[in-house]
């Protein structure tokens, strides 16, 4: 399976530089996210998806509907693609990065999840998508840390993954099948 991973467009907690680690909590994007999104659909018009997944974050959601436009693609929600648990929703960025500082890729915060647990999520959604999809395209919306975490998977070593980054709307592709690679990566 060959699968386009995107980091949804700009949010008001990107903005603010908040966490939002709680779907129940909606965060929608910015009108530049927006513009973000209908940027990238214009771009990815014609990749032969077969699939399209989001994240169950409002933000991923509506970034997924953007870049889809009136494709006829079903979009299924997978919670496995969710924002990394941290267990701090609402507080700022900087004190997760402050926590997991010293070891970005084992530090679990108390209510949430280390790097190596979300790798884990990962590795069984990518597993599963690949079951069902053999060797189409699939398109999929999720978040900065999940995405990170497919990229270690892919042959990223982890820490250099868990201190990357990628920019809203910024996609990844990987082939995966039981294992993967890294095909393009944002510079």
């Amino acid at each position: 399976m060959k699968i386009t991973l995107v980091r949804h467009g700009e949010s008001a907690a990107n903005v603010a530089g908040i966490i939002n680690d709680d779907p129940a909590r909606v965060v929608p994007l910015t009108a530049v996210g927006r513009g973000q999104a209908l940027a990238l659909g214009d771009k990815l018009r014609g990749a032969p998806f077969v699939q399209a997944y989001a994240s169950q974050f409002a933000r991923a959601h509506q970034t997924a509907v953007m870049i889809l436009g009136d494709r006829c693609l079903y979009l299924e929600i997978e919670p496995r693609l969710n924002e990394r648990k941290s267990g701090m929703d609402g507080r700022p960025v900087e004190d997760f990065n402050a926590l997991v500082r010293p070891d970005p890729v084992n530090i679990k915060p108390p209510a949430g999840e280390s790097f190596l647990e979300q790798m884990e999520r990962l590795r069984a959604c990518l597993d599963d998508m690949a079951a069902q999809h053999g060797d189409a395209e699939v398109l999929a919306i999720s978040h900065e840390n999940p995405i990170l975490a497919a990229c270690a998977l892919a042959g990223m070593p982890a820490e250099d993954a868990a201190c990357a980054s990628i920019p809203n709307c910024g996609c990844v592709v990987i082939e995966w099948a039981g294992g993967g690679r890294i095909v393009e990566f944002p510079r």
